[in-house]
C-alpha cells in the first residue's frame, strides 16, 4: 500500500510521443514503475492497448487525456479514469481533433512562405496515420536539416507568438474540465506553472473558478517545476482541498532529456498519490 513510483503524464503515438501504447507501458514496467496513465493531447485512442499491454507487463495502467483550453499561456486540463467510450466526451475530442487538422496546414504554409520545403503529407507520414501535432512539423524540419532539434523549431518558428505559429480553436476551461467529468473521469490542472498568473491572489482566484466547474486535483509535481514551484502548488492544492498529481510529460524520443517516471533526472512521484485518486473515484460508485 502506498509504495512504489508512478508517472501520471504519458504520451504515445496515439498523440505526440514516439513510443505506441504498448511500448511505453512494457518500458514503464522495465523502469520499475508500479503504475503510469496514458494522457495523450486530445485523444483516447491509445487507451485500450496500453490497458491490454498493462495486464501483460505487471504495471496498473490509469486510462487518461490530456486536453487543452483557452486560457493565456498554456492550460491543459488532464482527465484520470475517463471511460473511453463516454459519448460526450468522443464527440468532444472529435471537434478538438478538427481544430487539430485545420490548423496544421495553415502552419505547414506559413514555413513554406519562410523559404522551407515541407508538405503536409510529410507531416501526415511522420504522425504514422496518429493526430498531427506541431511536434510532428518539428520532426520534419529536424529531418530535414532546418532545425538542430525540437527546441530550436519551437523556440524559432512554431511556439506562441513565432513566425509559423497559428492559434489553434480550443474549449473553454469549463468545457474542458466538464468533458472529463461527463466520462467520470477526474479532472487535475496540469503543469500550472506555464498558467500566465501573476501572483498567489490571482491564481487562488483562477483555481476558485476552475474548482466551480469541477476541477478536483492540481500536477503538482512536473519535470520542470522548481523545487519552490513545487511547493508553492503543494499548499495551494493543501488549501483547496484538492487532490495532488505528478508526472513527466513523457514523450519518448521527441522530449530526448526526459525519461518516463524520473523527468529530467530528479522526479519522483509516490503510488500514495494514485491511491488518492483512486479512493474519489471509489466514493463516487
Amino acid at each position: 500500500m502506498g509504495t512504489g513510483l508512478i508517472d501520471l503524464h504519458v504520451h504515445t503515438t496515439a498523440s505526440d510521443g514516439t513510443m505506441t501504447p504498448e511500448e511505453v507501458v512494457f518500458h514503464a514496467a522495465r523502469q520499475g514503475l508500479r503504475a503510469i496513465a496514458v494522457t495523450d493531447h486530445d485523444t483516447v485512442d491509445g487507451v485500450e492497448e496500453a490497458l491490454e499491454a498493462g495486464s501483460r507487463a505487471g504495471i496498473e495502467v490509469v486510462p487518461g487525456v490530456e486536453i487543452g483550453v483557452d486560457y493565456p499561456g498554456e492550460m491543459h486540463i488532464l482527465g484520470y479514469f475517463v471511460d473511453p467510450h463516454n459519448p460526450r466526451l468522443q464527440r468532444g475530442l472529435s471537434l478538438l481533433r478538427r481544430y487539430r487538422e485545420e490548423r496544421n496546414p495553415r502552419m505547414v504554409e506559413k514555413l513554406r512562405g519562410l523559404g522551407f520545403d515541407i508538405s503536409i503529407g510529410e507531416v501526415a507520414e511522420a504522425a504514422g496515420g496518429n493526430v498531427i501535432g506541431r511536434p510532428h512539423i518539428a520532426a520534419v524540419m529536424k529531418q530535414k536539416g532546418y532545425v538542430r532539434d525540437f527546441d530550436e523549431a519551437f523556440e524559432l518558428y512554431l511556439g506562441a507568438g513565432k513566425p509559423a505559429y497559428v492559434k489553434k480553436d480550443k474549449l473553454t476551461p469549463r468545457e474542458g474540465i466538464e468533458l472529463v467529468t461527463a466520462a467520470g473521469g477526474i479532472a487535475v490542472l496540469a503543469h500550472p506553472k506555464y498558467l500566465e498568473v501573476s501572483g498567489d491572489k490571482s491564481l487562488q482566484a483562477l483555481i476558485e473558478e476552475l474548482v466551480g466547474y469541477g476541477l478536483e486535483g492540481i500536477e503538482v509535481f512536473y519535470t520542470t517545476h522548481t523545487p519552490e514551484e513545487t511547493d508553492r502548488y503543494f499548499n495551494l492544492a493543501e488549501r483547496n482541498g484538492l487532490l495532488v498529481t505528478g508526472g513527466t510529460d513523457f514523450h519518448g524520443n521527441n522530449k530526448e532529456a526526459i525519461e518516463i517516471g524520473k523527468g529530467a533526472g530528479g522526479l519522483a512521484v509516490s503510488y500514495e498519490f494514485l491511491e488518492k485518486l483512486k479512493r474519489r473515484v471509489g466514493n463516487r460508485t
